[in-house]
């Protein structure tokens, strides 16, 4: 789940401001209405009639500028906490969900009631060849590609996180085993095709799958043990494939699904 900084701009854009500021002038001129009415109600009709009038062009020239300034500092205030929130829980290179964000946010949907789906885990091959070939700011770069390459393929609805170095994980709820196989074929396919050309060397990226599918209550962390156990099956298997198990599977035979 990935929120650019004009998303955040538009959940807190200028209609906020503008309600602000038209429901307080409004206000405003309500509260001098009735007290002037109240108050000087034994004036002549005339007389009466400028009260009012000066309490409604009063607060019009008074609160609108009052009211406009407090709106677009708070709309300010507003834009600004989310950005932090952003940065919190985003990880700074690829956009992705941080390991504590997408734990949590995985651990909510299941705490709610989440009673099928798949967690992927997701791992760069060799990924220390390509730092030691062409450097760490081009290793970098391998993981942007690779992350946009894992979201460009994902539903609406599903999670994407780094969880440190070059592994990722995606959660996606409400799918069965062969969705979870299609989406880590379809994941593994979209980094194999991504371009990579470090130096104007083309450099072909791939990455291993490991994924754990539910089709009742379970626990992060069960999802978690499992994926990672089929990720590391599927390294051993050759690299560049998926391994996909039930929870309540005995170990499975590793698939092999190689380009």
């Amino acid at each position: 789940m990935y929120l650019s900084p004009r998303m955040v701009n538009s959940a807190h854009g200028w209609s906020s401001v503008a309600r602000w500021t038209i429901f307080g002038t409004l206000a405003c001129i309500l509260v001098a209405i009735v007290f002037n009415a109240v108050m000087f109600h034994d004036l002549a009709p005339e007389a009466l009639q400028r009260a009012l009038i000066s309490s409604t062009v009063l607060p019009i020239l008074m609160a609108v500028p009052l009211f406009l300034y407090l709106g677009i500092r708070l709309r300010g205030l507003a834009i600004t906490n989310r950005r932090l929130g952003l940065v919190a829980r985003t990880d700074g290179l690829t956009a992705c969900l941080n390991r504590g964000a997408f734990t949590a946010k995985v651990g909510t949907q299941l705490s709610e009631g989440r009673d099928a789906g798949a967690l992927l885990m997701i791992d760069a091959d060799n990924f220390k060849v390509i730092n030691d070939l062409f450097g760490h700011d081009n290793g970098d770069e391998a993981l942007m590609i690779i992350a946009r390459a894992i979201r460009g393929v994902l539903r609406a609805g599903d999670l994407v996180g780094r969880m440190g170095g070059e592994e990722f994980a995606v959660f996606m709820p409400g799918v069965d085993k062969s969705g979870a196989e299609a989406m880590a074929e379809a994941i593994r396919r979209s980094v194999n095709h991504s371009k990579f050309a470090p130096d104007g060397r083309n450099h072909r990226l791939a990455v291993s799958i490991g994924g754990a599918v539910f089709d009742q209550p379970s626990s992060f962390a069960e999802l978690f043990r499992i994926a990672d156990q089929r990720l590391y099956g599927a390294k051993r298997a050759g690299r560049n494939c998926a391994n996909i198990q039930y929870t309540t599977d005995e170990p499975a035979i590793d698939l092999r699904k190689r380009a």
